[in-house]
């Protein structure tokens, strides 16, 4: 497909998105007609291997892009210290990738607080050229705009890495009456949102509201945002993400409509078949 900016889900396959995504050999060939990016959480729980990548490879098009995770013992586990060596093996292992990489996403746990920046200077300093990442804080103290978040931005303006903006309000806006939403209010942060204007392109990760009509008020700022940084020429990340994941291509169809709306030169998403669409809604 092609956008004028970056639009994609946590994961490229799912049981209930089958009837929706246009034929291809493989889940991701399928997903990549539709969206041109991915994050890539595979890659936090485990290390694929290097044949893996280089299946990957052949399924998606020049001009999408992987946002790899970190795995889980290098973030989380380890907190970056005394990492290089895994570092550079899962570099080696996700090599085949090369180009089609987008900035990584350094996801921290709520651990990590203003006493473990010099880890992640240093973490983000060794990573060779042209590779970048892109950073999700956690901790309390960096949303509290005082010193720890001050030197937490400017740390980050000085190397021009985004800080992923994470917005779950819609998510915690919904009355938690079912599992799945329970569930999901559980596992992700509540936190408020807040963008840090670099060069960089821009992370934005959106948590939404089961509810899916429910989401267009809470879209609707971002969507004179993006619009903005498109016709500023720049190329934004957008990634979609619902409780239930079977619902994330509705919501991404409905975003995709609302920015169609302000800008008309941005195309909706196209899925397999006008039938799919309407189901969608």
């Amino acid at each position: 497909m092609s956008l004028s900016y970056y639009l994609g889900c946590p994961q490229w396959q799912h049981a209930g998105w089958s009837g929706l995504l246009p034929p291809g050999s493989s889940p991701l060939e399928r997903y990549s007609k539709v969206f041109n990016c991915v994050e890539g959480n595979t890659t936090f729980y485990a290390i694929p291997s290097q044949a893996q990548c280089t299946q990957w490879r052949t399924q998606v098009p020049d001009d999408f892009r992987f946002l790899l995770k970190f795995p889980r013992h290098i973030t989380h586990d380890r907190v970056m210290a005394g990492v290089d060596l895994d570092v550079q093996a899962f570099l080696q292992v996700i090599a085949p990738l090369r180009d089609v990489l987008g900035p990584f996403l350094l996801q921290l746990p709520a651990a990590f607080g203003p006493e473990h920046l010099d880890r992640l200077w240093r973490f983000m300093d060794a990573l060779p050229a042209p590779l970048t990442c892109t950073v999700e804080v956690r901790h309390h103290a960096f949303f509290s705009k005082g010193a720890a978040e001050k030197t937490l931005n400017r740390g980050l303006r000085q190397r021009n890495i985004a800080r992923v903006c994470f917005d779950s309000r819609a998510l915690f806006s919904a009355v938690p009456d079912t599992d799945i939403v329970r569930d999901a209010q559980r596992k992700k942060p509540r936190v408020p949102v807040h963008l840090l204007p670099v060069a960089a392109p821009p992370v934005i990760r959106y948590i939404g509201h089961p509810d899916l009509n429910a989401n267009r008020p809470f879209l609707t700022a971002w969507v004179e945002r993006v619009a903005g940084w498109i016709e500023g020429g720049r190329r934004p990340y957008v990634f979609m993400h619902m409780p239930d994941n079977s619902d994330g291509p509705a919501l991404a169809a409905l975003w995709s409509e609302l920015l169609h709306e302000r800008l008309a030169g941005v195309a909706p998403l196209s899925f397999n078949s006008d039938d799919a669409q309407m189901g969608l809604f």
